[in-house]
């Protein structure tokens, strides 16, 4: 992914607010709803959601330009202290590096000890750092493949005694538009073992669910695991999602919400037509059956709250109205507050 500062066309040194405003500004370009023709518009939507996630974010932020995290908000390997195997605590039989875990390997079996001082027998204990490194061992000889002989060996009869080791789980992720959550979709998946597949992602999925697609981790002797692809939805620049229900902050002009107007209101399916009754007040709020998100009982609703919007430069004759009503026509909508 390019760095999230290109993407949102910001200075390294923009302010959250400006930060904010270019997102904004480039949501509604980008997104996918108003580029119907264009394939590529929901990877760079969901391109320019990712950089905000970082951006938007201080503490991601500061670790990004730390250097402590990667475009796409993953923590950096900052490698091994020392040059790599090992130090003179370790003797030089294992990996050290803070944060992270030590891994030795003697009479006693495998050793793996995390940072904070846990260790286990054959990488039982201890954090998941270095899986990978385990898994190497694991997928050459065995669930017992990690297990030494007498003299510093691997036992041979370890290689019989763990033919069913069963294949290992492995995670991935992906970033979806609002409306792909609605209808569901398809997208293809890059798995940190440098796999690519293809997974279907079913309508209605909530933000930060888990999809499972069998058979499609690491091979093991009993058969493959499983891959576990993390769904996040990218933020839309006009709904927010509650549930199954969406919301709509709908602007109005003063003559609409006084006399009374037809307008279009946006959804995940079309503009649709909605009667903004004379003398609505702002923050009334209107709310369109089965506009919302996809459910097993049916659809949410959409919740349109009505904004009231003055025209962008003064007018003399507004102004000379009001000073009227103020005068001749004074009410207090604040009276039920004290």
């Amino acid at each position: 992914m390019r760095d999230p500062y290109t993407v949102l066309g910001v200075a390294k040194d923009a302010n959250p607010a400006a930060i904010k405003s270019a997102f904004r500004k480039l949501a509604k370009k980008l997104h996918p709803d108003a580029n119907k023709d264009d394939k590529s518009a929901a990877s760079r939507f969901a391109e320019l959601n990712a950089a905000y996630e970082i951006l938007g974010d201080e503490d991601k932020r500061k670790a990004f330009d730390r250097g402590e995290i990667d475009a796409e908000g993953k923590p950096r390997f900052q490698g091994f202290p020392g040059g790599g195997f090992g130090d003179a605590r370790q003797g030089g039989r294992g990996f050290q590096s803070d944060g992270f875990e030590t891994f030795t390997w003697g009479p006693e079996g495998f050793q793996r000890r995390s940072a904070g001082g846990g260790a286990g027998a054959g990488g039982a204990a201890g954090g998941r750092g270095f899986s990978g490194f385990e898994d190497i061992l694991k997928g050459m000889f065995g669930e017992g493949g990690a297990q030494q002989g007498p003299r510093g060996g691997f036992q041979a009869d370890d290689f019989g005694a763990r033919t069913t080791a069963p294949g290992r789980d492995v995670t991935g992720s992906v970033t979806i538009t609002l409306a792909e959550a609605a209808k569901g979709t398809t997208r293809r998946v890059q798995l940190p073992t440098g796999k690519e597949i293809e997974a279907r992602i079913p309508a209605g999925l909530a933000d930060g669910q888990t999809i499972r697609l069998k058979g499609q981790g690491l091979m093991g002797h009993g058969g493959s695991g499983d891959a576990l692809i993390n769904v996040t939805i990218a933020a839309h620049p006009l709904f927010k999602r509650e549930g199954n229900d969406l919301r709509l902050e709908l602007p109005v002009t003063l003559y609409e919400a006084v006399l009374g107007a037809k307008v279009r209101v946006p959804t995940l399916d079309g503009a649709v037509e909605l009667a903004i009754p004379a003398g609505t007040s702002g923050g009334r709020t209107f709310r369109l059956r089965g506009k919302g998100m996809p459910s097993k009982k049916g659809h949410g609703d959409l919740y349109a709250s009505v904004r009231i919007v003055l025209p962008e430069k003064g007018d003399s004759e507004l102004d000379e109205l009001m000073r009227k009503w103020r005068d001749e026509r004074p009410y207090d909508p604040r009276r039920d507050m004290s």
